[in-house]
This record gives C-alpha cells, structure tokens and sequence, in this order.
C-alpha cells in the first residue's frame, strides 16, 4: 500500500484521540508506521480512541494541547519526525456558534503553532495540513468547488478554516522555501464507524435508534457530500507519500471528495441508516435560528488528474459500512478492534481493485 512508504516512517499526528485521527493512527500503525499521537483526551463518551484502547496501539500517545507551543515543540523535537499529519481542529459548525474564540484559537492559532514547531524540526520532511471542504466562500452553486476558488466561511468554523487555508498558504511561502513540503487537505461529511459526536447526522441517527425514539432531523433538504472514513484518508495517506517521494512539487491544496452519486439530501441519508440497521423511523424537527448551508459540492478532478486518487465506496457502501460498525459494536458479541481492523482490509482490497496508485 502507497508503495510501502510509511514502513518504519516516524508519523507525528495531531488529533489522535479524535473520530479521524483514530482511524487514521490505526491504519498507519497497520502500514508499519511508528505513529506518535498528540491530542487532548477524547470529548465524547464513549470514544473510539478508548473503546479500541489505541493508546497502547501505536508507538507513543501525547495528551497534550495544540496551544501549548512548548509542549507541542518538545514533543515534535524529541520524536523527530518525517511526517506530520495535522488533524487537531475544533471540527463542528454549530459549537462555533457558541465558542467562537476557541474556535479560532484551535483552528487557526493552533495550526499555527503546528507548522511553527515542525518549522523547527529539522527531521519533518513532509506535512499534510487537513482542513475541509467548508473552507470555501459558499454561494451554494450547483457545481463543486474547485481548489483554486475564494476562501470564505458564513460560520466561525467555516471561516477559521478559510483562514488556516489563507495562512498556509502564506506560511509555505514565506518560511519553506528551505523546508518542508507542506499540503493542505480538503474534505468533509465523512462518516463512519466510532463517531459519537453531536450534531452529526449519522451518530444522531444511531442514538435515536438504539434509545427507541424517532430520528429527528433539522435540514432535510440539505445536500452534502458523503464519504466513508476511509475515503478522505486514503487521500492523506497517498499526498503524504507524494510529498515524501517528490517533495513540493505535490505542496498545494487538493479536494477528496465523494463521486457525484454520493451527493445526497439529509433526509434521504437518514431514511438509509434506517434501512441498513433494519429499524428507525425519521421526522423533521424544528429548525432553530443557526445559519447551515443547504448545498455544498467538491470537484475532485485536480487529485484524479494529479494523485491518481477516485473514490472507491458509493453512498449506499459508505452509510451500510458505517451502519455495519455500529451494529457489531453496540451487539458487543465481536471483537471491535478486530472488526474495525478488517473493514480497513477491506477497504484495502477495494483499492486495489479499483485503482491503480496503491500497487504500483
């Protein structure tokens, strides 16, 4: 897998204890990857990171905040690593509403500090800065946005994204003309199992399920791109073996993004997870005051054309997956590591059947 790149490669992650970085800790670790983790503990219970104990998974897990330059500093200087894939965010739309300055001091300051102590750091050869796709000045067209579109944002979390897009631009031009090769990271509405966040549709979906309630849902009519888990990281994985082997001819922005099939409304994504988990019936709640933007596509021509990079699981394989993975954890008869473990096999597999970049 990615041409064997990350076997024995020094993974420094930011976010580890996350939805996203546990997925992405684990399956680095399964390449043969030494990954050192550095985040705060998990914010939901339960959490992934603790469920799958992957703490004592990987090489080294850091508790520790992306805000603590001296902390993060020594922490990146004594693994010395080759690559860091930054996940570390404040990742929800409506808690910006309510901690706006957290929001932007984790987003943007944290970052910050992020390329600052890797700046520092004469072993970080690579750096894959993820971001979303909502870091683009949305005027809800009908089309998806291309990389080299305004940044913008209505919301603070939106916006502070916008800005880490802006500011890293500005940092690799000012400060890693002699450093590392830094990319930024583009995607959103990933979904997947070991998600227990608020005010995401799926793990909402699941809760109301398994508490016998009816599933209630805000924005029916919105449209969103939806992607297993998977998806966007094996995105990650394929720009951070790009930036290891050639450098800064891959250190640009680049959208993973879902095919145009897997663009679908809210409503009909709930009324799948009804399906595949074989119960749940869903209504509209009241939507309250907080602006949610209705309709937001990606273009993923420029990582086809550049990294090689197609989606591999349409809609209906991503929500039945995720479902799957809820089923089997919350059935407590299986091994979920070992389950979680086999779906990232899988999904392996379908790489290699579906693409050509990772067996080359």
């Amino acid at each position: 897998m990615f041409n064997n790149i990350y076997e024995g490669k020094r993974v420094f992650l930011t976010g580890h204890t996350g939805f996203k970085g546990s997925w992405l800790a684990l399956w680095l670790t399964s390449l043969g990857a030494k990954v050192c983790g550095y985040s705060l503990v998990p914010n939901t219970a339960p959490s992934m990171f603790e469920e799958l104990n992957i703490g004592d998974k990987i090489y080294k897990s850091i508790i520790g905040n992306i805000l603590d330059f001296d902390k993060l500093q020594k922490e990146i200087n004594d693994f010395q690593p080759e690559i860091i894939f930054h996940l570390a965010a404040q990742p929800l739309v409506r808690l910006s509403y309510s901690e706006p300055i957290l929001t932007y001091q984790t987003n943007v300051i944290g970052t910050l500090n992020v390329l600052e102590a890797a700046r520092r750091c004469s072993s970080v050869k690579a750096f894959v800065n993820i971001t979303t796709d909502k870091c683009y000045e949305n005027k809800e067209i009908n089309r998806g946005y291309k990389e080299d579109e305004p940044m913008g944002g209505y919301d603070m979390y939106s916006s502070s994204k916008g800005c880490v897009e802006i500011m890293s631009s500005s940092f690799r031009r000012s400060f890693l003309e002699n450093g590392y090769a830094m990319a930024t990271a583009r995607a959103g509405n990933v979904i997947g199992g070991g998600d227990w966040a608020m005010d995401r549709l799926i793990p909402d979906c699941i809760r109301y399920i398994n508490s016998g309630q009816k599933i209630e849902i805000r924005n029916p009519l919105a449209v969103r791109p939806w992607q297993h888990v998977l998806e966007p990281l094996s995105g990650y994985l394929l720009l951070g073996q790009k930036l290891l082997e050639e450098g800064k001819k891959y250190a640009e922005g680049f959208n993973f993004g879902p095919d145009e099939e897997s663009v679908l409304r809210v409503a009909d994504v709930a009324a799948k997870v009804c399906k595949f988990y074989g119960r749940g019936e869903v209504v509209v709640h009241k939507k309250d005051n907080l602006h949610e933007a209705n309709l937001l596509m990606l273009n993923i021509e420029k990582a086809e054309k550049v990294l090689g990079w197609t989606p591999t699981y349409k809609a209906d394989k991503a929500i039945e997956t995720t479902v799957e993975w809820y089923k089997n954890f919350y059935a407590k008869d299986t091994n979920i590591y070992d389950y979680t473990m086999s779906q990232i096999k899988n999904y392996e597999e379908s790489i290699k059947w579906n693409r050509n970049y990772a067996i080359k």
